[in-house]
């Protein structure tokens, strides 16, 4: 096992993986931008600053986290998720510096970047794709005949993507330029690779995804699969386990096959596959995300599994010590991702202190954060301040303690999305499960859009 692990990330993902660290006897080092210096999770920890503020000066400067890692003497890094966590350049830069890249091998999240033989080998798998681009669009012109040739609505996605970022709807061929030259200035900023792509846009699905594990051995497993359909603007809010509308002829075909596809790409380590449930009760393979998700403790909830201890124990070499008949899915999760931002002023971010800060408890109850009282939550990166996840026995259970937690909930300062969770939740469409990523149930604004 590992002695040193660099965390080249910050926020919750960076305080939950060193969280595992600590656990394990792993000594964590966060690398971290001037404007995260002084957070509460890495206080306490050794840190080196990458450089200002803003993300392309600190985080997404690959030779600034490279040269970080190496002079703090990690053996491994930790790219938590967004910025450099699916750079396929970066994974490489470092196995050629001797660190371990904890994702899965370079070649293999470039295979999984590289739109068309990604989908190739799904559909070799027996997974079921979503009409689109074949691999990445070279001009406004190609996206044009693309969408001609897959029928409107489509979306433009960026390649290297996460989180929602660098998506843009074209309804029209009077859109599609507009959305394609907005799609890469997106991309660029946000991951620093403007490359794009097209799918057919499908408005009311559902979206699903599969947790994967697999190790250097080619052995996998599954941890079930969640639905992620509360949207806003393709920025998921709510996230629970097992989805909720899916048959189990369904499901156990489409895991089967994801599973057999993650040993035949021989991807090692954490991974998601994200699919759009159809009214026709089909689920059509968009993407695999190489990553560990945001959303990823609805199912260490339902399976007692450690994902980041995994991802460390691949990453070494270790063989995976779980079959698929070890794992049991208990129950039922959910989570809520609470923002720092106003729902009443169009989800206006909301960078601030926090004057008062109490996260909630109880059975069943989760709290993954970065923050405490006295927080200021920065201006230049995503508003996240805390998620809450709630487990029962059943969905109905679940959904109860998640109200009574997020209502418990003190936060004064900033703006929350706490309250907007509340109404959703006790919304009978939510409760029923009467919604699709068209709409966000029980909400006014009515947001919400294809993944």
């Amino acid at each position: 096992m590992f002695h040193r692990v660099f965390i080249a990330n910050r926020g919750e993902v960076a305080a939950r993986v060193a969280r595992t660290c600590v656990r394990l006897g792993i000594t964590p080092v966060f690398g971290v931008s001037e404007a995260d210096a002084d957070a509460p999770y890495c206080r306490d920890h050794e840190r080196v600053v990458l450089g200002p503020g803003r993300a392309a000066e600190s985080y997404l400067d690959i030779e600034r986290v490279i040269q970080a890692a190496v002079q703090s003497q990690c053996s491994a890094l930790h790219p938590g998720w967004g910025f450099l966590s699916e750079n396929a350049v970066f994974a490489r830069m470092c196995e050629a510096y001797g660190i371990t890249f904890l994702g899965p091998a370079a070649h293999v999240m470039a295979l999984m970047g590289q739109k068309n033989p990604a989908k190739k080998a799904m559909r070799e798998a027996g997974l079921t794709l979503i009409p689109g681009s074949d691999g990445v669009l070279e001009s406004a012109e190609a996206a044009l005949e693309t969408a001609k040739r897959i029928g409107f609505p489509v979306l433009v996605k960026a390649e290297n993507g996460g989180g929602g970022r660098g998506m843009r709807i074209a309804r029209s061929e009077d859109e599609v330029e507009r959305a394609y030259n907005e799609s890469k200035a997106e991309s660029m900023a946000c991951f620093a690779d403007d490359r794009v792509y097209m799918e057919k846009l499908i408005e009311r699905g559902r979206h699903v995804e599969i947790q994967l594990l697999g190790d250097k051995y080619g052995n996998a497993v599954h941890l079930g699969i969640r639905d992620c359909t509360v949207q806003r603007n393709h920025q998921k809010l709510i996230e629970e386990s097992p989805a909720p509308t899916l048959s189990a002829e369904e499901r156990e075909r489409t895991l089967d096959a994801a599973v057999r596809a993650v040993g035949a790409i021989g991807y090692a380590g954490a991974g998601t596959m994200e699919f759009l449930l159809g009214d026709d009760g089909v689920m059509r393979f968009m993407e695999m995300n190489t990553r560990l998700q945001v959303e990823h403790c609805v199912s260490e909830e339902r399976t007692g599994i450690d994902l980041v201890e995994q991802q460390l124990r691949v990453g070494a070499g270790q063989a995976l010590s779980i079959t698929q008949e070890d794992i049991k899915l208990d129950g039922h999760a959910i989570e809520c991702r609470i923002n720092a931002e106003d729902p009443s002023d169009n989800f206006r971010p909301a960078p601030g202190v926090l004057e008062v800060w109490k996260a909630p408890s109880g059975e069943g109850i989760r709290v993954d954060t970065h923050v405490e009282q006295g927080y200021e939550v920065p201006p230049h990166y995503d508003s996240l301040i805390c998620k809450v996840i709630a487990s029962g026995d059943t969905r109905e259970q679940a959904i109860e303690r998640m109200i009574k937690a997020l209502g418990e909930m003190q936060c004064e300062g900033v703006p929350t999305t706490a309250g907007m969770h509340i109404e959703i939740l006790k919304s009978a469409d939510f409760k029923s499960s009467n919604y699709n990523t068209s709409a966000i149930p029980g909400w006014p604004a009515k947001e919400g859009g294809q993944a």
